[in-house]
């Protein structure tokens, strides 16, 4: 082709040859010059944690290798007399051994006549320990003229707790820490106190200057210091004698004794210091054998209505329920066995100072046996003891 042809061709063609390879010289250096991305990370797959098996209750397995009888042992705190049929234990001898080895009881209440010298107390509380590993080792000491230890064994002397009421918190605070040690010292591990009656009636000796207070609103505040005091002297404590007995004319060692009040009062009134002295931690309230008409005809030891729907549900208390002494007059003339039964089904935990303790262990089997009396009622108070004995290293 000549020039002058060549002339006449369109340039269009060898434009787009051009760019065409400009466009594949680009993307060839753009290949070799942009680093190499990572494969991308792997999704995790979401993987199922079995659900690990709960620890088991210390307790609870306890509970499960217990027999009926050791459970209802459990639930017994007696003067240890009252298992060898003595007149009085100030040594654990081989006779109380084996009557501990066929009732195996959750704890002893020592009084003063098991008390001689400090060196023959301190061996009876160790030796009774060994015997009964976890055993309450209790004692009635308030100070004043309730003093087992002080006047037997020559405690710290303390006088009457009303006669420092006017001292205030910080006094009821060191009396009960004082009171915890002197126990501690002899080997107790609790004390059946503060007393949470408030001494309302002046004529009332059962009562008196046991009290903190006469006040309903200052004994609430300093049972609450002494519950305090209890617990960082070293003992379990106990607020006695529900629903209150510092209103009452007569002694339910004695006599029925009776508190003519309504729930409402109780609230605003003999309550105070038991909703206090709970809310402070106290481990054990000690339910009397007071009768309150107005809740019911039966002494509340012995009542569901007051241990249980008013004591257990309406106040919130999730420690330890105790009976009063059944020994005592008011608690009725009617055999330990079925004492027992009642305040077991009332819903007490602990029963304080049993005489007859073959007659009643025999007798709450049969109720068992007859449906008077569920295992599943008895559990639940063991399962409580055992663990106010673990949460303070009695077990």
């Amino acid at each position: 082709m000549d020039r002058e042809n060549l002339r006449h061709i369109s340039p269009v063609p060898w434009v787009l040859i051009v760019l065409l390879g400009i466009l594949l010289a680009g993307l060839v250096l753009v290949r070799l010059f942009t680093p190499a991305q990572s494969a991308p990370e792997p999704v995790p797959t979401e993987t199922v944690t079995p659900t690990p098996e709960p620890t088991p209750d210390a307790a609870e397995t306890l509970l499960a290798d217990m027999t009926l009888r050791e459970k209802l042992c459990q639930l017994l705190i007696v003067q240890p007399q009252m298992l060898t049929g003595t007149k009085t234990v100030t040594a654990v001898d081989d006779a109380l051994i084996a009557a501990l080895d066929e009732y195996p009881v959750g704890g002893f209440l020592l009084a003063a006549g098991h008390m001689k010298t400090a060196d023959q107390l301190s061996a009876l509380t160790r030796d009774l320990a060994r015997a009964v590993p976890g055993a309450l080792l209790a004692v009635d000491e308030e100070g004043g003229r309730v003093g087992r230890l002080m006047y037997s064994v020559g405690t710290t002397k303390l006088q009457s707790m009303y006669s420092y009421k006017d001292e205030g918190t910080k006094t009821a605070y060191k009396n009960a820490w004082i009171l915890a040690q002197d126990l501690k010292s002899f080997g107790f591990n609790t004390d059946f106190a503060p007393v949470a009656d408030v001494w309302t009636v002046k004529g009332n000796a059962a009562i008196g200057d046991r009290a903190y207070s006469d006040d309903y609103d200052e004994a609430a505040e300093l049972i609450a210091s002494a519950v305090r005091g209890f617990h960082d002297g070293g003992a379990l404590c106990c607020l006695k004698h529900f629903p209150g007995h510092g209103s009452t004319t007569t002694d339910s060692h004695e006599e029925a004794a009776i508190v003519q009040k309504d729930l409402e009062t109780l609230r605003k009134e003999d309550l105070k210091p038991f909703v206090s002295g709970i809310e402070a931690g106290a481990d054990m309230v000690m339910v009397g054998h007071i009768t309150v008409p107005e809740l019911d005809d039966q002494p509340a030891s012995q009542s569901k209505k007051i241990t249980t729907d008013l004591l257990r549900r309406e106040l919130g208390f999730e420690g330890v329920i105790i009976t009063d002494g059944l020994q005592m007059m008011a608690a009725g003339g009617i055999s330990d066995g079925e004492k027992a039964l009642r305040c077991l089904n009332a819903g007490a935990d602990l029963l304080l100072e049993i005489a007859d303790i073959q007659g009643t262990v025999e007798a709450l089997e049969q109720a068992v046996k007859d449906g008077a009396l569920t295992e599943a009622r008895i559990d639940e108070s063991v399962l409580r003891v055992l663990h106010l004995k673990m949460e303070h290293g009695l077990l």
